[in-house]
């Protein structure tokens, strides 16, 4: 047998462990939204619907695309941005200049609620959303309004102006909202940023802005194009499935740009923009994680009317509904079923956030809501 040099040996090694988490060749060929793709395990027994994360990922295509950038994983990324920022910016109707990729969406969190938060400025945000922000520009000095959502759980647009002052440095929109699942009607988010975006920068979290199912609902980066004070946020962690790769990027004017990528502390490397630059190319798996997640809400959903529980159409991969009881003790009585459901999420702890999973795992969750409600 013909001795393999150490390159061909690591790729060699590396596919094999790809394939055998893949089920093989074919399942690398093989990624039609007709054909199952391996999704991930229980964990410690559990089935986990409470981050948010797609159990299809990443793709078969995009886990060789990582084996493949082994040998550039010794050098660092100084340069290798260009492609994938490119990519971002012609799809979008941009330039690069438009586009900062950060280490995960959470760090381009990070960085604008540090810029904007400092020396005791104030944030504008609906009440519950996605923290990430919030928290860390707390820890650094800003003062956070939460303005409650409306009853039917959407932005309080009209209470979140009203509190705009002198010292706001930020107005935070998650849209699709974390926890929620709720939409803002475009036509509506279109006034309030041009309105809003005058008086200071308006920040559009848009990390399930794939699972919109309104019909042509716009990206927030057409507020970047018009040149509005507006910042977007997008990740490749969730419809992707690549939240543990931990790559995501902002656009934004690229004089906001510029300022945010110099402040930015941790930056992606050199698998995760490759497996970025495939996965964004991709259709198949795209579509495929799409349809699953939909298949999967519309079992929670049939549930949850068996249970006639409250819940709302969700434009995410998520489903929030009424259990009418303290979530605290209900995420306990589901690990007893080694189902883990999503945290608390204050001021609506009678409230429940669950995760699509697979179907099966769905399924199970169906399942044990029913024993605990009963």
């Amino acid at each position: 047998m013909k001795p393999l040099d150490r390159r061909q040996w690591l790729k060699t090694a590396g596919l094999t462990g790809a394939f055998s988490l893949l089920g093989g060749v074919k399942a690398i060929a093989d990624t039609a939204p007709s054909s199952e793709i391996p999704a991930a395990t229980v964990q410690n027994g559990r089935i986990r619907l409470s981050s948010n994360e797609n159990p299809f990922g990443p793709s078969p295509k995009v886990r060789e695309a990582i084996v493949n950038t082994f040998d550039l994983a010794c050098r660092y990324t100084y340069g290798h941005e260009k492609k994938l920022k490119a990519m971002i910016a012609e799809r979008e109707g941009l330039t690069p200049d438009h586009i900062v990729i950060t280490g995960g969406s959470r760090e381009g969190l990070n960085v604008t609620g540090l810029t904007y938060g400092l020396h005791n400025r104030e944030i504008i945000a609906p009440d519950p959303t996605y923290q990430g922000l919030l928290r860390y520009a707390n820890e650094f000095g800003a003062y956070i309004h939460r303005v409650p959502l409306t009853e039917e759980l959407g932005h309080d647009l009209t209470g979140m102006e009203q509190r705009i002052t002198s010292k706001t440095g930020l107005m935070f929109i998650c849209n699709p909202n974390n926890p929620t699942g709720t939409l803002i009607p475009f036509d509506q988010l279109k006034d309030f940023v041009e309105s809003v975006s005058k008086r200071t920068v308006v920040f559009l979290d848009e990390a399930y802005y794939d699972y919109i199912e309104a019909d042509d609902y716009p990206s927030g980066s057409v507020f970047v194009k018009a040149g509005h004070n507006v910042i977007v946020s997008r990740t490749f962690s969730k419809v992707y499935g690549m939240a543990g790769i931990r790559i995501g990027y902002l656009m934004t004017r690229p004089d906001i740009a510029a300022r945010l990528s110099k402040r930015l502390m941790a930056n992606t490397n050199m698998l995760a923009l490759y497996a970025a630059e495939t996965a964004y190319q991709e259709k198949d798996f795209y579509k495929y994680s799409l349809q699953k997640n939909k298949e999967s809400k519309e079992i929670i959903y049939a549930g949850l009317e068996d249970l006639n529980l409250a819940y709302h159409k969700s434009h995410t991969n998520f489903v929030f509904f009424k259990t009418g009881r303290e979530i605290q003790g209900l995420i306990e009585e589901m690990l007893k079923h080694n189902i883990q459901i999503g945290r608390p999420f204050p001021p609506l702890t009678d409230w429940c956030r669950i995760s699509t999973g697979t179907i099966e795992h769905t399924k199970q969750f169906v399942a044990a809501i029913k024993k605990v409600m009963a």
